[in-house]
């Protein structure tokens, strides 16, 4: 479980940030195929971090959707900061709240929605998906986005608390509470 966590993380880290500023300022230029690319980069990591907040799979599908059409009427706007991914996430972060206030969906996420995630994580199979799948079920909602954003998104703490608009200690103690879950949970199972 913790290595396909960890080869998800090591995945995303590795991604090139340059690449992703200039496929951004490319879409600022109106180039679709710049926009397709990024889209193929980082689509897993939006789409995981939509769910979280959504879900709901179709919600989140929509949300997804949105987030780059925003991006690509919004990238002429952007100026890098060295972290366009943190960009990516708060814009599909803005659109998955306005869709929350739209529709004041608190429903509980399905565990087929994750199956989803977890298909198209790299370096998964079916044994690593059950075992992500039933962890997850035990973190909370909110330490499962965080979970999520460090492990899919690649995102440090420090950027996961900037976009989730929460103390930098709240997130660190949260992802250590869920890590231990995670832990006591395989550990658990290992003795069974």
């Amino acid at each position: 479980m913790f290595i396909c966590l960890t080869s998800a993380y090591e995945y995303e880290t590795k991604r090139d940030d340059r690449q992703l500023d200039m496929l951004i300022a490319a879409v600022g230029t109106g180039d679709r195929e710049a926009l397709a690319e990024l889209y193929s980069l980082t689509q897993v990591a939006v789409y995981s971090f939509c769910l979280s907040l959504l879900k709901n799979a179709q919600d989140a599908e929509d949300a997804l959707h949105d987030t780059y059409l925003d991006l690509f009427r919004s990238a002429e706007g952007y100026q890098t900061k060295g972290k366009p991914m943190a960009w990516i996430i708060t814009v599909a972060k803005n659109r998955c709240l306005m869709r929350i206030r739209d529709r004041q969906k608190t429903a509980e996420l399905p565990t087929e929605d994750w199956d989803r995630v977890s298909d198209t994580a790299t370096g998964t199979d079916l044994n690593d998906r059950i075992a992500l799948e039933a962890c997850l079920q035990k973190l909370t909602d909110e330490e499962r986005q965080i979970v999520v954003l460090h492990a899919v998104s690649g995102l440090k703490h420090r950027e996961i608390a900037r976009v989730l608009e929460k103390p930098l200690s709240t997130v660190l103690s949260k992802y250590h509470r869920a890590m231990k879950k995670l832990k006591a949970f395989l550990a658990e199972g290992e003795s069974a």
